[in-house]
Protein backbone atom coordinates (compact mmCIF):
# COMPACT_ATOMS: atom_id res chain seq x y z
CA UNK A 1 0.00 0.00 0.00
CA UNK A 2 1.61 3.42 -1.01
CA UNK A 3 1.49 6.19 1.82
CA UNK A 4 2.66 9.65 0.62
CA UNK A 5 1.93 13.26 1.81
CA UNK A 6 0.40 13.95 -1.68
CA UNK A 7 -2.44 11.62 -1.61
CA UNK A 8 -3.71 11.71 1.53
CA UNK A 9 -6.39 9.09 2.88
CA UNK A 10 -8.18 11.55 5.60
CA UNK A 11 -8.16 15.24 5.18
CA UNK A 12 -6.28 17.32 5.94
CA UNK A 13 -6.14 21.51 7.13
CA UNK A 14 -5.39 23.76 4.44
CA UNK A 15 -2.95 25.35 6.65
CA UNK A 16 -1.45 22.38 7.86
CA UNK A 17 -0.25 21.85 3.95
CA UNK A 18 0.52 25.06 3.63
CA UNK A 19 3.45 25.21 6.76
CA UNK A 20 4.62 22.29 5.62
CA UNK A 21 5.58 23.97 2.42
CA UNK A 22 6.57 26.85 3.98
CA UNK A 23 9.00 24.79 5.90
CA UNK A 24 10.40 22.90 2.69
CA UNK A 25 11.29 25.78 1.15
CA UNK A 26 13.28 27.72 4.09
CA UNK A 27 14.97 24.48 3.88
CA UNK A 28 15.91 25.15 0.56
CA UNK A 29 16.96 28.57 0.84
CA UNK A 30 19.53 27.47 3.60
CA UNK A 31 20.88 24.88 0.92
CA UNK A 32 21.13 27.59 -1.07
CA UNK A 33 22.83 30.18 1.49
CA UNK A 34 24.85 27.44 3.31
CA UNK A 35 26.40 24.63 1.63
CA UNK A 36 30.23 23.13 1.03
CA UNK A 37 31.93 21.53 -1.78
CA UNK A 38 34.18 18.42 -1.16
CA UNK A 39 36.86 19.77 -3.29
CA UNK A 40 36.79 23.46 -1.74
CA UNK A 41 36.25 23.95 1.12
CA UNK A 42 38.19 20.72 2.54
CA UNK A 43 42.56 21.27 1.85
CA UNK A 44 43.45 17.75 1.43
CA UNK A 45 46.52 18.12 0.20
CA UNK A 46 47.63 20.40 3.23
CA UNK A 47 47.53 17.08 5.68
CA UNK A 48 48.78 13.68 5.54
CA UNK A 49 46.97 10.22 6.39
CA UNK A 50 49.81 8.59 8.17
CA UNK A 51 48.48 5.57 10.18
CA UNK A 52 51.03 5.96 12.84
CA UNK A 53 49.75 9.44 13.09
CA UNK A 54 48.05 9.56 17.30
CA UNK A 55 45.32 11.69 15.99
CA UNK A 56 43.71 9.09 14.36
CA UNK A 57 43.23 7.22 18.06
CA UNK A 58 39.77 6.83 19.07
CA UNK A 59 37.63 8.70 22.01
CA UNK A 60 36.12 7.38 24.27
CA UNK A 61 33.12 8.37 23.30
CA UNK A 62 33.34 5.33 20.30
CA UNK A 63 32.15 2.34 21.80
CA UNK A 64 35.30 0.31 20.16
CA UNK A 65 37.35 3.52 21.05
CA UNK A 66 36.23 3.33 25.16
CA UNK A 67 36.73 -0.76 25.40
CA UNK A 68 39.70 -1.96 27.75
CA UNK A 69 40.72 -3.92 24.76
CA UNK A 70 41.32 -1.11 22.60
CA UNK A 71 42.60 1.08 25.77
CA UNK A 72 45.36 -1.60 26.42
CA UNK A 73 46.57 -1.58 22.11
CA UNK A 74 50.13 0.32 21.83
CA UNK A 75 49.65 3.84 20.36
CA UNK A 76 50.40 2.84 17.22
CA UNK A 77 48.23 -0.16 16.83
CA UNK A 78 45.17 2.25 18.06
CA UNK A 79 46.06 4.45 15.39
CA UNK A 80 45.74 2.27 12.90
CA UNK A 81 42.18 0.38 14.11
CA UNK A 82 40.92 3.94 14.56
CA UNK A 83 41.98 4.89 11.22
CA UNK A 84 40.76 1.85 10.02
CA UNK A 85 37.22 2.34 11.95
CA UNK A 86 36.93 5.96 10.51
CA UNK A 87 37.55 4.92 6.88
CA UNK A 88 35.47 2.15 7.13
CA UNK A 89 32.67 4.21 8.62
CA UNK A 90 33.15 6.75 5.90
CA UNK A 91 32.63 3.97 3.28
CA UNK A 92 29.33 2.69 4.42
CA UNK A 93 28.07 5.82 4.94
CA UNK A 94 28.71 6.50 1.64
CA UNK A 95 26.99 3.76 0.42
CA UNK A 96 23.83 4.61 2.21
CA UNK A 97 23.93 7.91 1.28
CA UNK A 98 24.02 6.47 -2.38
CA UNK A 99 21.03 4.62 -1.38
CA UNK A 100 19.52 7.69 0.03
CA UNK A 101 20.36 9.48 -3.41
CA UNK A 102 18.58 7.17 -5.46
CA UNK A 103 15.68 7.20 -3.32
CA UNK A 104 15.10 11.05 -3.42
CA UNK A 105 15.52 10.42 -6.89
CA UNK A 106 12.58 8.22 -6.90
CA UNK A 107 10.22 10.18 -4.47
CA UNK A 108 10.61 13.43 -6.17
CA UNK A 109 9.67 12.01 -9.57
CA UNK A 110 6.03 11.44 -8.70
CA UNK A 111 5.54 14.60 -6.95
CA UNK A 112 2.97 17.14 -8.52
CA UNK A 113 4.39 20.92 -9.76
CA UNK A 114 4.37 23.51 -7.33
CA UNK A 115 5.61 20.84 -4.59
CA UNK A 116 8.52 22.47 -2.88
CA UNK A 117 9.66 18.93 -1.59
CA UNK A 118 10.87 18.44 -5.25
CA UNK A 119 13.06 21.34 -4.91
CA UNK A 120 14.50 20.74 -1.77
CA UNK A 121 14.86 16.56 -2.07
CA UNK A 122 17.09 17.52 -5.18
CA UNK A 123 19.37 20.36 -2.96
CA UNK A 124 19.75 17.09 -0.88
CA UNK A 125 21.20 14.82 -3.43
CA UNK A 126 23.07 17.35 -4.33
CA UNK A 127 24.72 17.54 -0.56
CA UNK A 128 24.77 13.72 -0.24
CA UNK A 129 26.62 13.67 -3.52
CA UNK A 130 29.45 15.87 -1.95
CA UNK A 131 29.23 13.99 1.13
CA UNK A 132 29.87 10.49 -0.72
CA UNK A 133 32.96 12.36 -2.61
CA UNK A 134 34.54 13.38 0.44
CA UNK A 135 34.00 10.28 2.12
CA UNK A 136 35.30 8.00 -0.65
CA UNK A 137 38.52 10.58 -1.13
CA UNK A 138 39.33 10.09 2.47
CA UNK A 139 38.80 6.36 2.02
CA UNK A 140 41.41 6.20 -0.37
CA UNK A 141 43.92 8.49 1.12
CA UNK A 142 43.65 6.05 4.13
CA UNK A 143 44.67 2.91 1.97
CA UNK A 144 42.91 1.05 4.23
CA UNK A 145 41.20 -1.87 2.16
CA UNK A 146 37.54 -1.30 3.75
CA UNK A 147 34.75 -2.77 1.77
CA UNK A 148 32.10 -0.53 4.17
CA UNK A 149 28.31 -2.46 4.62
CA UNK A 150 27.63 -6.06 4.91
CA UNK A 151 27.60 -8.52 1.79
CA UNK A 152 23.68 -8.38 2.56
CA UNK A 153 23.35 -4.65 2.82
CA UNK A 154 25.55 -4.12 -0.15
CA UNK A 155 23.30 -7.18 -1.47
CA UNK A 156 19.71 -4.83 -1.29
CA UNK A 157 20.97 -1.70 -1.98
CA UNK A 158 19.87 -1.73 -5.12
CA UNK A 159 15.99 -2.34 -3.81
CA UNK A 160 15.75 0.08 -0.80
CA UNK A 161 15.38 3.21 -3.45
CA UNK A 162 12.18 1.77 -4.53
CA UNK A 163 10.18 2.32 -1.01
CA UNK A 164 10.83 5.32 -1.72
CA UNK A 165 7.65 5.66 -3.94
CA UNK A 166 6.49 2.63 -3.16
CA UNK A 167 6.28 2.92 0.33
CA UNK A 168 7.35 6.81 1.15
CA UNK A 169 6.73 6.72 4.43
CA UNK A 170 8.72 3.56 5.24
CA UNK A 171 11.67 4.95 3.05
CA UNK A 172 12.00 8.24 5.26
CA UNK A 173 11.72 5.81 8.61
CA UNK A 174 14.72 4.36 7.00
CA UNK A 175 16.61 7.80 6.51
CA UNK A 176 16.67 8.36 10.03
CA UNK A 177 17.84 5.06 10.60
CA UNK A 178 21.02 5.64 8.82
CA UNK A 179 21.45 9.35 9.49
CA UNK A 180 20.38 9.48 13.45
CA UNK A 181 23.67 6.56 14.09
CA UNK A 182 26.31 8.26 12.25
CA UNK A 183 24.96 11.96 13.08
CA UNK A 184 24.71 10.79 16.96
CA UNK A 185 28.46 9.65 16.86
CA UNK A 186 30.18 12.06 14.72
CA UNK A 187 28.54 15.34 17.44
CA UNK A 188 30.17 12.74 20.26
CA UNK A 189 33.50 13.07 18.70
CA UNK A 190 33.11 16.80 17.76
CA UNK A 191 31.87 17.90 21.30
CA UNK A 192 35.13 15.88 22.80
CA UNK A 193 38.22 16.32 23.73
CA UNK A 194 40.57 14.53 21.95
CA UNK A 195 42.73 16.27 19.27
CA UNK A 196 41.41 15.02 16.10
CA UNK A 197 43.34 14.68 12.39
CA UNK A 198 42.45 17.82 10.48
CA UNK A 199 40.36 15.98 7.74
CA UNK A 200 38.42 13.80 10.22
CA UNK A 201 37.48 17.12 11.79
CA UNK A 202 36.63 18.91 8.50
CA UNK A 203 34.51 16.07 7.28
CA UNK A 204 32.56 15.70 10.07
CA UNK A 205 31.74 19.53 10.48
CA UNK A 206 30.58 19.74 6.97
CA UNK A 207 28.54 16.64 7.53
CA UNK A 208 26.80 17.33 10.68
CA UNK A 209 25.85 20.57 9.37
CA UNK A 210 24.43 19.41 6.54
CA UNK A 211 22.58 16.54 8.21
CA UNK A 212 21.08 18.66 10.29
CA UNK A 213 18.80 20.23 7.29
CA UNK A 214 18.66 16.65 6.08
CA UNK A 215 17.20 14.89 9.31
CA UNK A 216 14.92 17.87 9.78
CA UNK A 217 13.12 17.25 6.96
CA UNK A 218 12.81 13.76 7.28
CA UNK A 219 11.42 14.69 10.82
CA UNK A 220 8.80 16.71 9.02
CA UNK A 221 8.17 14.72 6.42
CA UNK A 222 7.02 11.61 8.72
CA UNK A 223 5.04 14.14 11.03
CA UNK A 224 3.20 15.64 8.19
CA UNK A 225 2.79 12.54 6.72
CA UNK A 226 1.61 10.72 10.05
CA UNK A 227 -2.41 12.12 10.14
CA UNK A 228 -2.55 10.61 6.91
CA UNK A 229 -1.84 7.08 7.92
CA UNK A 230 -4.58 4.64 8.10
CA UNK A 231 -5.25 2.51 11.53
CA UNK A 232 -3.64 -0.25 9.72
CA UNK A 233 -0.63 1.87 8.50
CA UNK A 234 -0.60 3.44 11.82
CA UNK A 235 -0.07 -0.25 13.08
CA UNK A 236 2.47 -2.03 10.98
CA UNK A 237 4.41 1.05 10.54
CA UNK A 238 4.70 1.30 14.34
CA UNK A 239 6.40 -1.77 14.50
CA UNK A 240 8.41 -1.66 11.39
CA UNK A 241 10.07 1.48 12.14
CA UNK A 242 12.02 -0.23 15.54
CA UNK A 243 12.95 -3.28 13.59
CA UNK A 244 14.06 -0.50 10.41
CA UNK A 245 16.21 1.30 13.36
CA UNK A 246 18.28 -1.37 14.52
CA UNK A 247 19.27 -2.86 11.42
CA UNK A 248 20.42 0.27 9.71
CA UNK A 249 22.02 0.94 12.99
CA UNK A 250 23.58 -2.54 13.58
CA UNK A 251 24.83 -2.15 9.54
CA UNK A 252 26.21 1.01 9.73
CA UNK A 253 27.97 0.82 13.33
CA UNK A 254 28.59 -2.52 13.50
CA UNK A 255 31.87 -3.78 11.05
CA UNK A 256 31.18 -6.26 9.55
CA UNK A 257 33.33 -9.64 9.36
CA UNK A 258 36.02 -8.51 7.56
CA UNK A 259 36.36 -5.43 8.80
CA UNK A 260 36.21 -7.62 12.37
CA UNK A 261 39.60 -9.61 10.93
CA UNK A 262 41.08 -6.74 9.51
CA UNK A 263 41.08 -4.49 12.92
CA UNK A 264 41.77 -7.65 14.95
CA UNK A 265 38.79 -7.53 17.38
CA UNK A 266 38.62 -11.33 19.20
CA UNK A 267 34.95 -12.63 18.75
CA UNK A 268 34.42 -12.32 22.54
CA UNK A 269 35.21 -8.35 22.73
CA UNK A 270 33.37 -8.09 19.51
CA UNK A 271 30.46 -9.14 21.42
CA UNK A 272 30.67 -6.93 24.58
CA UNK A 273 31.10 -4.25 22.28
CA UNK A 274 28.11 -4.73 19.90
CA UNK A 275 26.06 -4.72 22.21
CA UNK A 276 26.48 -6.92 25.18
CA UNK A 277 28.18 -4.54 28.03
CA UNK A 278 25.82 -1.98 29.91
CA UNK A 279 28.04 0.89 28.77
CA UNK A 280 27.54 0.19 24.58
CA UNK A 281 23.80 -0.79 25.61
CA UNK A 282 23.41 2.62 26.67
CA UNK A 283 25.25 3.76 23.40
CA UNK A 284 22.88 2.22 21.45
CA UNK A 285 19.60 3.16 23.02
CA UNK A 286 21.17 6.62 23.17
CA UNK A 287 21.44 6.83 19.55
CA UNK A 288 17.27 7.37 18.94
CA UNK A 289 16.64 9.56 21.25
CA UNK A 290 15.54 11.68 18.83
CA UNK A 291 13.37 8.79 17.10
CA UNK A 292 11.41 7.99 19.73
CA UNK A 293 10.27 11.78 20.67
CA UNK A 294 9.49 12.00 16.73
CA UNK A 295 7.18 8.23 17.32
CA UNK A 296 5.69 10.16 20.03
CA UNK A 297 4.82 12.77 18.02
CA UNK A 298 3.63 10.99 15.21
CA UNK A 299 1.15 8.27 17.06
CA UNK A 300 3.70 5.67 16.32
CA UNK A 301 3.97 4.62 19.63
CA UNK A 302 1.69 1.82 21.50
CA UNK A 303 1.54 -1.23 23.43
CA UNK A 304 3.23 -3.78 20.79
CA UNK A 305 5.49 -1.32 19.59
CA UNK A 306 7.28 0.13 22.47
CA UNK A 307 7.58 -3.99 23.36
CA UNK A 308 9.52 -4.09 20.13
CA UNK A 309 11.55 -1.48 20.49
CA UNK A 310 12.48 -2.79 24.09
CA UNK A 311 13.20 -6.41 23.09
CA UNK A 312 15.62 -4.54 20.21
CA UNK A 313 17.94 -2.92 22.94
CA UNK A 314 16.67 0.31 21.74
CA UNK A 315 14.06 1.63 23.86
CA UNK A 316 14.33 4.96 26.77
CA UNK A 317 13.27 7.89 27.28
CA UNK A 318 12.67 10.16 23.97
CA UNK A 319 14.02 13.49 23.75
CA UNK A 320 12.82 16.70 25.11
CA UNK A 321 14.93 18.56 21.69
CA UNK A 322 16.24 17.46 18.74
CA UNK A 323 20.52 16.84 19.65
CA UNK A 324 19.72 16.75 23.26
CA UNK A 325 22.98 15.47 24.44
CA UNK A 326 23.42 11.63 25.84
CA UNK A 327 24.41 12.85 29.12
CA UNK A 328 21.38 15.08 29.77
CA UNK A 329 19.16 12.45 28.28
CA UNK A 330 20.41 9.76 30.50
Amino acid sequence: MTTTAHAPSAPRAVEDETAFQDSLLALSRASVDKNFDAFVDIDWDAHGVDPDDPRFILPSSDVIGGHPWYRSLDSGQQARVGLYRLANLMKVGLQFEQILINGLMNYSFALPNRDHAFRYSTHEATEECHHTQMFQEFVNRSKMPVAGGSTVFRGVSMILPLFARLLPFGFFVGVLAGEEPIDHLQKSFLRGDAELHPLVQRIMQIHVAEEARHIGFAHQYLRNASPQLSRFERGYLSVLTPLIMRWLCDEIMRPSKKARSDMGIPDDVFDEIFWESPTSQKFLRDLFADVRALCEQAGLMNRTSRRVWRSLGIDGRPSRFRSEPASAAA
